[in-house]
């Protein structure tokens, strides 16, 4: 490990205990800090469920939570804190607010990072008093099963402070990538949701329906996609073959610069998804609890496989 450091968490829910996880594991002193009481008081027990899902042992798991502690206040966490972690819902007052209070707490030196999948990280950070510091990390769900973290500057970010940050995520062994320039989605969301676009633009034409479409990822290209990238994939085809094929089928792909109709159908009738039963397909609470735990396995499988 590299040199020990005292970490804030701000938000204790799905992103934020598996954050804390990660850094507490690797060492690192965690406090984190949440608004909601209930949070906090199940943060140690989520923690040993998830160092159990990846198979920590009894002694690893009891070190790691004792560096993890649960703060209701958020000038406690971030008092002597060298990097503060924001893991709050996707709302950008929200953020912007956490991070203000922040700066009024926090050491001059320390690093403000946040973890958003698509808001512009300036758009969260514009108000600092010092922006030098802050930047975005944007941590994959599960986080601590998940190794790439996507370390976004925005027009202010010092160089030192990527550096810093994109040393301390691999050093906790994270696979951090630069994002150069800040806009929505960064790189991996702007490159999954394309392939969501056109995924719900088949099954809403009536091409096939939403499992097949699963179907077709799952026993395809999404099979070799962890050791093989579009780009590397598209190399090894040809930049020639693969010019001829958008060619041919880019024209006819769903480019419309908003949610489709079919997909907010879905919101409004109360399809949810997983959390209401019903989505792009039907979900029982127990087919639900079992592709949660095969992505659970399949991950550990595969983290065993690529080492």
């Amino acid at each position: 490990m590299s040199e020990r450091r005292n970490i804030a968490v701000l938000g204790a829910g799905l992103m934020g205990h598996g954050i804390a996880l990660t850094l507490a594991r690797a060492g690192h002193e965690v406090r984190v800090y949440d608004a909601y009481p209930n949070s906090l008081d199940t943060l140690h027990e989520r923690v040993r469920t998830s160092l159990t899902a990846l198979g920590a042992g009894d002694a690893e798991t009891a070190d790691t939570v004792a560096r993890i502690a649960p703060v209701s206040r958020l000038a406690d966490s971030v008092r002597d804190a060298d990097f503060v972690f924001e893991a709050a819902p996707e709302k950008p007052d929200l953020k912007r607010a956490l991070f203000a209070d922040a700066e009024r707490h926090a050491p001059a030196g320390c690093i403000f990072a946040s973890n958003t999948s698509v808001i512009p990280i300036t758009t969260i950070m514009q108000d600092l008093g010092e922006r030098g510091r802050a930047l975005g990390t944007h941590w994959w769900n599960p986080p601590h099963m998940i190794p790439l973290v996507e370390v976004i500057r925005t027009e202010w970010t010092s160089e030192a402070v990527v550096k810093a940050t994109m040393e301390l995520l691999a050093s906790v062994g994270k696979t951090p990538v630069r994002v150069e320039k800040d806009v929505a989605g960064f790189i991996g969301n702007r490159l999954q949701h394309a392939m969501w676009r056109e995924a719900i633009s088949l099954v809403e034409k009536g091409v096939c329906t939403a499992a097949d479409v699963d179907t077709v990822v799952n026993t395809s290209f999404g099979r070799r996609l962890s050791v093989l990238g579009p780009l590397a994939n598209a190399d090894l085809v040809g930049t020639d073959l693969t010019l001829d094929i958008h060619e041919n089928v880019l024209a006819d792909l769903d480019n419309r610069p908003s949610p489709s109709p079919y997909l907010r159908g879905l919101v409004e009738a109360g399809k949810l998804g997983m959390k209401s039963g019903e989505g792009f397909r039907g979900w029982t609470p127990e087919e639900a609890d079992q592709l949660r735990q095969r992505v659970s396995t399949h991950l550990r499988r595969l983290d065993t496989i690529l080492e």
